[in-house]
């Protein structure tokens, strides 16, 4: 199947409040343009560099979204066009995602990430370390970051569902699952592209 037809397919599966990123790390400029002209126009990232090399070349409506971890030090290479961060860790990060805001004159959309899991190889914060970001008295000084939800990694554990507007979670094998768990933003890269093109 093509990357138009998935595209469409999943498209149909998924409810109305549902946003999907199509993760196209790894994938061409070529293929990306294919699902762009299908309609899709909300992309995902993992490599800032690779991220900032395609919104360079490709059509200026395009949402990019930095969906990997994210070293302090090269937030400055999206800073200028990024839409959203999602796996936000730390409020060291989230200085440095704002310091960058200011310098460019916009504010930043942001995630936090969160365990839920007990995995603790996975990069996030836990309820605790959660609270006193948001809770701390530089958090409020951050006019150039703006929290619009939470993201995670793996499947629900029994904890409450936080209240956010945007909760990133699901990805190609359980996105149906999340979006009954309550996620209304997918994150779905080999079900579009098919499997990954690593060098």
């Amino acid at each position: 199947m093509s990357i138009k037809s998935n595209l469409l397919k999943i498209l149909k599966d998924l409810p109305k409040e549902v946003t999907l990123v199509a993760v196209s790390k790894t994938k061409t400029q070529m293929e990306i343009m294919e699902a762009y002209k299908a309609g899709q126009r909300i992309f995902g990232e993992n490599k800032i560099q690779e991220m900032a090399g395609k919104w360079s070349a490709l059509p200026k409506d395009i949402e990019w979204h930095m969906i990997g971890h994210v070293q302090t030090n090269k937030v400055k290479y999206m800073s200028e066009f990024v839409t959203l961060i999602h796996g936000v860790d730390s409020l060291k990060l989230l200085k440095e995602i704002n310091k960058q805001g200011i310098k460019h004159n916009r504010t930043i959309n942001c995630l936090l990430q969160v365990h839920i899991a007990q995995e603790q190889t996975k990069f996030g914060l836990d309820e605790k370390e959660l609270f006193e970001i948001l809770e701390s008295p530089e958090f409020r000084t951050l006019g150039n970051v703006r929290i619009k939800g939470l993201m995670g990694m793996a499947s629900f554990t029994d904890n409450e569902e936080p209240d956010a507007n945007i909760l990133s979670m699901g990805m190609s094998g359980d996105y149906k699952i999340a979006i009954e768990e309550g996620s209304n933003m997918v994150r779905i890269g080999s079900s579009i592209f098919g499997g990954r093109n690593y060098p």
